[in-house]
């Protein structure tokens, strides 16, 4: 990376707000990165706040090809462990054929393969505020919902409902996080959409472990 930014002074104790385009939030500490500011790839896509425990998010997003024209996004305030790896739909093979031969991908038999036959199961796409423990791999075209936690070393294979734990190779779903009730509540505040100086404001109910409070503060904060 060519250009490093660092927090300088502590932001809660000269009142300023952080800077999602930081690359480095944590001061002194290089190994834990905002992806958004670090991504190249047009086909990914992050958003603001959303970190990485490691020094190269897109050595993590694999067999990503370019004319498959596939996205990974990923939404806001997303925790990603280390060694944490995104297959894209450059890795799946036709298993809807009698071959799994990938014959459209080498020279002299690609010509052969219609591009409209490549079978792909379509962008991957996180929510937001999801924690995604380390080692897991994530497979082409999953859907991840707002709030859903995954386990360490999980495979995961098939879509997350939000605020859903979901761990395990293949991953299965451990448990709802909350109540149905506080998941809607969730997500219709959209908290990680608010304004940074919104969020700050909030911090303390979302860190709050009383489920029953939060539930009535969110309430108040959605009128």
């Amino acid at each position: 990376m060519n250009s490093r930014k660092y927090i300088l002074e502590d932001i809660m104790e000269n009142n300023e707000l952080p800077d999602p385009d930081m690359i480095f939030p944590i001061p002194n500490l290089n190994m834990l990165i905002n992806i958004k500011p670090t991504i190249k790839n047009k086909n990914i896509i992050v958003g603001d706040f959303t970190y990485f425990s490691g020094d190269d998010f897109e050595k993590q997003v694999t067999h990503h090809y370019e004319w498959l024209n596939d996205k990974l996004i990923i939404g806001k305030f997303c925790q990603i462990a280390a060694g944490v790896e995104f297959i894209m739909n450059g890795a799946n093979h036709q298993m809807n054929c009698v071959s799994t031969f990938p014959f459209n991908i080498f020279k002299k038999w690609n010509e052969i393969v219609s591009p409209d036959e490549i079978q792909t199961k379509g962008d991957t796409i996180i929510g937001n505020d999801v924690w995604i423990g380390q080692n897991s791999t994530i497979l082409p075209g999953i859907k991840i919902g707002d709030g859903a936690i995954i386990g360490t070393r999980s495979v995961v294979g098939r879509d997350v409902e939000p605020y859903t734990i979901m761990a395990g190779n293949p991953a299965k779903i451990i448990r709802k996080r909350f109540g149905n009730e506080l998941i809607e509540i969730m997500l219709k505040l959209k908290w990680w959409d608010l304004p940074v100086s919104e969020i700050r404001k909030l911090i303390p109910i979302l860190h709050n472990k009383d489920i029953e409070y939060v539930k009535e503060e969110l309430k108040k904060a959605l009128k």
